[in-house]
């Protein structure tokens, strides 16, 4: 078990790295040609120094960039580990903390409170996640071997050093995920240069220190992507059976045209109005459906993808006190929480399987030892981390 596990790991860091000290020397070579282009670009000579000198390519970064959860994972699995109760009780509390700052963005830009905290809770658990890819090296590493969007990298990389020489951060503040965003709320460099505020006043944008200045500018993007103030952002509703109409994001209709359709709120009653709203059956007819307005589509714009927004525009409900979704996901396999994978990792070690420590996380080695459990138990190998698997082993 360990080593078939291992092996997965170990083939694919080598499928990267084998190619040995030509493929160290062609990285490096790559580095000093990006290093001429940000200068060349207006980046100081210290800075890039700083910033690029020596660097490594970073495995870890190749390997996230091939996995891009809000496009692969059930929507069940993915609200389920998104907008938990732990992350709502969180919310609800850094709320409260910073009531003032979140009520004076609503005020400022006219954005929902409650949607700028769930922004900063999806995002980076209240600031309490950022991310520990440095920059510097993610983005060459993006820019000299992912094989493509090389400029949209070196943009990325020419904006980030910008920033420093600016003053809004030092180089040992470049910390964040693998493809660039970073801070409490996580704006790539390119969107920090364009949409950041003081909303603290110290004369810096410090999304990353400053929670105010986050929580504005993830407010001021909001606003800028179309935010209309006042307005709602999804309702959950109902399909009649066999339901076969329009359905989709930018396929917008008024809600009385929706009724028409047969469409009701997931309580059962009635629709009416001319506000526009498309149609979302992200678990089809079956499961819950929601009408998405176009503050719903200002949401999507901060990362493109319908889960992301719908996980962004349910915590913020659930954040203002309204209940889950009525209407149940059509599996039998619901996905698990952060406590509930927390745990799953922690049976599965005391099984036997060899997946480091415990953190909640669902890496290759945990999807490893799932689907090997599955087939222990006599379940289909999926390497989800469900109820299913979650029961067999002893979860409760």
């Amino acid at each position: 078990m360990r080593t078939r596990i291992g092996t997965i790991a170990l083939f694919s860091s080598l499928s990267v790295f084998l190619a040995g000290p030509a493929a160290a020397q062609s990285f490096s070579s790559c580095v000093a040609n990006l290093k001429a282009a940000v200068i060349q670009n207006g980046v100081s000579q210290a800075t890039a120094s700083r910033a690029l000198d020596g660097l490594q390519p970073d495995e870890k970064v190749l390997r996230l960039s091939k996995v891009q959860p809000e496009y692969k994972t059930p929507i069940w699995d993915y609200l389920g580990f998104l907008v938990d109760e732990r992350r709502i009780a969180d919310g609800q509390a850094m709320m409260r903390k910073y009531d003032s700052i979140l009520r004076s963005a609503e005020r400022n830009f006219g954005v929902s409170r409650y949607v700028i905290a769930a922004v900063w809770g999806v995002e980076t658990d209240y600031g309490r996640e950022v991310g520990s890819s440095y920059l510097p090296q993610a983005l060459s590493t993006l820019y000299c071997q992912s094989g493509k969007r090389a400029n949209f990298w070196r943009g990325e990389l020419i904006a980030a050093l910008k920033l420093v020489d600016r003053g809004d951060l030092q180089l040992d503040e470049l910390y964040g995920s693998w493809a660039g965003a970073f801070g409490q709320t996580q704006f790539i460099p390119t969107t920090y240069q364009r949409l950041a505020v003081d909303f603290d006043g110290d004369g810096r944008r410090d999304l990353v220190r400053s929670t105010a200045d986050a929580l504005g500018s993830t407010a001021n993007y909001l606003k800028r992507a179309g935010w209309r103030s006042g307005e709602s952002w999804l309702i959950e509703v109902r399909v009649p059976a066999g339901y076969n109409g329009p359905t989709g994001r930018k396929d917008k209709a008024p809600l009385s045209t929706w009724a028409k359709r047969g469409v009701v709120r997931a309580d059962g009653s009635q629709l009416s109005g001319g506000a526009q709203a498309g149609l979302l059956l992200p678990a089809g007819p079956r499961g819950p459906g929601f009408l998405v307005f176009r503050n719903f589509d200002a949401i999507y714009a901060y990362n493109h993808a319908e889960s992301y927004a719908l996980a962004i525009s349910h915590l913020a409900d659930r954040l203002a006190g309204y209940p889950a979704f009525r209407t149940a996901w059509p599996t039998d396999d619901l996905g698990l929480d952060r406590s509930q994978r927390l745990h799953l990792q922690k049976l599965l070690i005391a099984k036997g399987y060899d997946i480091g420590e415990a953190d909640g996380k669902i890496g290759p080695l945990t999807r490893a030892a799932i689907e090997d459990a599955e087939k222990r138990n006599g379940l289909p190998p999926t390497g989800r981390a469900g109820m299913k698997i979650y029961r067999a082993l002893g979860g409760g």
